[in-house]
C-alpha cells in the first residue's frame, strides 16, 4: 500500500513538472463591447481615411468621411479663416481619454484641405 501511494505520488509529480513548460500563445480576443476595442478599431479607421484625403478637399467631405472630430479650433488671420480638425489616430496614454497628442490635425485656409499632420499645422500657426 505504501509503495503504491508513493508510485501515485511520483507519477504526479512528473506530470506536474512535464506542464509547467508549456506555453499557450494565442491572438489577443478584443471584446466588441469594450471601449478600448472601439478605439483601437476607430483609430486604425482615422488613419486610413485621413491618409487617402485629397488636397483642397472641400471641409464638408472630409467632415462627412470622419464625423465628428475629437477636437475643433477655428480663427480669423489676415482676412483667411482656418479650421483646424483633430481625430484620435493613436495611443499615447492608456487612461481612456484622448488628448491632442493622441489626434492627428486636418488643416483648412477658407473651406478647403490645405494639410494634415503636425507640420502643416505649425506651417499656420
Amino acid at each position: 500500500m505504501e509503495f503504491r501511494k508513493l508510485a501515485l505520488t511520483g507519477l504526479a509529480g512528473m506530470m506536474t513538472l512535464s506542464l509547467s513548460g508549456c506555453i499557450v500563445v494565442s491572438e489577443p480576443s478584443w471584446d466588441k463591447d469594450e471601449p478600448q476595442y472601439d478605439q483601437i478599431h476607430d483609430e486604425r479607421g482615422n488613419r486610413q481615411t485621413i491618409a487617402q484625403l485629397n488636397l483642397n478637399a472641400d471641409f464638408e467631405s472630409v467632415r462627412n468621411k470622419l464625423g465628428t472630430p475629437d477636437f475643433t479650433e477655428r480663427w480669423t488671420e489676415d482676412g483667411d479663416q482656418y479650421q483646424v480638425l483633430f481625430y484620435r489616430t493613436q495611443r499615447v496614454h492608456a487612461d481612456g481619454m484622448t488628448t491632442k497628442d493622441e489626434c492627428t490635425p486636418i488643416v483648412f485656409k477658407n473651406g478647403s484641405l490645405i494639410g494634415t499632420g503636425q507640420l502643416a499645422l505649425d506651417k499656420v500657426m
